[in-house]
């Protein structure tokens, strides 16, 4: 079964029907999921899907672009969420400097302090880095964020940053944009990564993979997600999907269900 890794169902766009989409994924192959939170607010709304669903995890985090937000009150509020139970992670963090807001200090001083953050509470990291490929890098080898581990989710670099990623033990976050036609970059990470380095996301309701693209994207478009990667790969959709799950299971250390 496939393991969804990064999920937003606490988005608007399921408002109309976030229940059927949620209550459908177990019967369509979709084992498990990781919600995951960006700011303040929706880390509440990801805990409650937690609670509502048995196999709907989450991640704890505060995104680049909503930095701003936190102080040292709202961070020791962020620390107590992080130890629910099913956190199974803290994310999603890291720099954003496509739009550079807020500021870069102010996204690395929250960058820093939630990367202490995870290896205070033993939780690994699931990484956003657009356009802050040097800096990225740099912040989690300080860090020593390989004694944790992370997904540097929607990859989004070239060949020789994914060596980096990949030597400190990192798994990259693969989803729709493998499939555009524009895609050529990743299709290259993709084909020079080990299989057992890459696990499954959909970002959803983002970057729906074709034929969906431009549509609101769901975990239930993932096969084709797989199916691009088994063809680039060489290797049959039941081993990526197999692979991917175990070793999405291993990093978030939930695991594997007795049949």
């Amino acid at each position: 079964m496939i393991f969804e890794t990064h999920a937003h169902y606490e988005d608007e766009a399921f408002d109309i029907d976030r229940e059927e989409i949620l209550m459908s994924l177990p019967k369509q192959g979709i084992e498990y999921v990781v919600n995951v939170s960006s700011t303040l607010k929706t880390v509440e709304k990801t805990i409650a899907l937690t609670k509502k669903y048995p196999y709907i995890y989450g991640a704890i985090g505060i995104h680049p672009e909503d930095a701003a937000s936190l102080n040292e009150e709202q961070f020791l509020w962020l620390k107590e969420k992080a130890r629910h139970p099913k956190n199974v992670a803290i994310g999603e963090i890291g720099l954003d400097y496509y739009w550079d807001t807020p500021d870069r200090e102010t996204q690395k001083k929250w960058f820093e302090r939630q990367m202490e953050l995870a290896k205070e509470l033993t939780l690994p990291l699931i990484i956003h880095s657009r356009d802050a490929a040097n800096d990225t890098y740099q912040m989690m080898k300080e860090s020593k964020a390989d004694t944790v581990g992370a997904i540097i989710h929607c990859f989004s670099y070239g060949v020789e940053q994914a060596r980096q990623y990949l030597n400190m033990g990192f798994y990259l976050g693969i989803g729709g944009v493998l499939t555009f036609t524009n895609g050529k970059k990743l299709k290259e990470v993709v084909a020079f990564t080990p299989l057992e380095q890459l696990v499954l996301e959909t970002d959803c309701p983002y970057l729906a993979p074709v034929p969906h693209r431009g549509k609101r994207n769901s975990s239930l478009y993932l096969p084709y997600v797989a199916e691009e990667i088994s063809r680039i790969k060489k290797v049959d959709y039941d081993t990526v999907i197999r692979i991917t799950n175990e070793n999405a299971k291993r990093f978030y250390g939930i695991e594997k269900q007795k049949s």
